[in-house]
């Protein structure tokens, strides 16, 4: 079992219980643990078991409590979980600390999505991790390949989904990729989508588009993405739009732009899903805008229909792309 401390002043490293054990009762270890850095108020503990290959068993914890030496301070929580959580699962589980008087973090259920071309196939052989960081911490190294959900394939891409429990992070800002394989392969990946279970928005998104490489028992590739953008709900986005209209300023310094989207008059053309779209010019990048608001139809982009929208934005100089998608909600 390894633990890893969260505290005001930063984390510790891996602990690793391995020959500590210092009081040992039926089902009942205690543990002396030096930490060689005051890490200040503890607010984060994670769990786990540290790679694949350590164990094959099942390890049960039952209820955890932590005492600092020298204030007597005391933290229990009863946990009832068994890791691995699934065959080959996710191996580690994090919670808050809660102390008198203080706010604690909650957990939460967060839904990263990954595009890619060509993981599903090589799944079997592949290890891939990934480690998101946010303004609170982050989640340590979690496997993506063991709990594939809502796996969509088209003609050259697909995505899936990876459900993973953390304690909540703050405003998200980089993820860090791990990859390894037990045979030579290329591995396609082109972005990945990241916003908590329980809410629509906002969706962080950050943009890879790179073929890796990956040799066999080599050393793992590791790859760190930073945050590319953020797509934001209508009221978010109408909210920032009105700070900016408040100000006649900066009001001047913005474009309005009319989009035109024409959906394709052939079978299952139409779509339910949240669309956004994302403007490129030579002096900046939009924002991701939602077109939910057409100027012609209440459900927009239905088979054969033309629909209107109009947006602001900063000033984007000369129009050379845009990036136009949808979050794969609906039929």
């Amino acid at each position: 079992l390894v633990m890893v401390f969260y505290g005001s002043n930063g984390k510790s490293n891996p602990v690793s219980m391995e020959n500590k054990v210092e009081h040992q009762a039926k089902n009942q270890i205690t543990y002396d643990i030096h930490l060689p850095s005051d890490l200040g108020t503890l607010y984060k503990v994670r769990l786990g078991l540290p790679s694949l290959e350590s164990s094959v068993s099942q390890l049960s914890l039952r209820h955890f409590k932590m005492q600092n030496t020298s204030t007597l301070d005391t933290f229990s929580l009863t946990i009832n979980k068994t890791l691995p959580l699934s065959l080959n699962g996710d191996r580690w589980i994090e919670f808050p600390v809660e102390w008198p008087l203080k706010e604690a973090l909650s957990v939460v259920t967060y839904h990263l999505t990954v595009f890619s071309r060509n993981i599903l196939s090589e799944r079997n052989l592949l290890h891939m991790t990934a480690c998101i960081y946010g303004t609170h911490g982050d989640t340590g190294d979690r496997s993506l390949l063991w709990s594939l959900q809502n796996v969509q394939q088209g003609q050259d891409n697909e995505s899936f989904l990876v459900t993973m429990d953390a304690v909540e992070l703050g405003k998200l800002d980089k993820v860090v990729l791990l990859i390894s394989s037990k045979t030579d392969c290329k591995l396609d990946i082109k972005k990945l989508h990241l916003k908590e279970a329980i809410k629509e928005h906002p969706i962080y998104v950050f943009e890879v588009n790179e073929t890796f490489s990956v040799d066999a028992y080599k050393p793992e590739i590791q790859e760190e993405i930073p945050l590319s953008f953020v797509i934001q709900g209508d009221k978010e986005k109408n909210d920032k739009d009105n700070d900016l209209h408040k100000d006649g300023s900066q009001a001047r310094h913005l474009a309005e732009y009319t989009i035109k989207v024409y959906t394709g008059d052939k079978r299952g053309a139409g779509t339910d899903a949240n669309v956004h779209i994302i403007l490129f010019g030579n002096e900046d990048k939009s924002e991701a805008f939602q077109l939910s608001q057409s100027l012609e139809h209440q459900n927009p982009f239905e088979r054969g229909k033309v629909d209107t929208f109009k947006i602001k934005t900063k000033k984007l100089g000369n129009l050379h792309s845009i990036e136009i998608g949808h979050d794969g909600k609906g039929f």
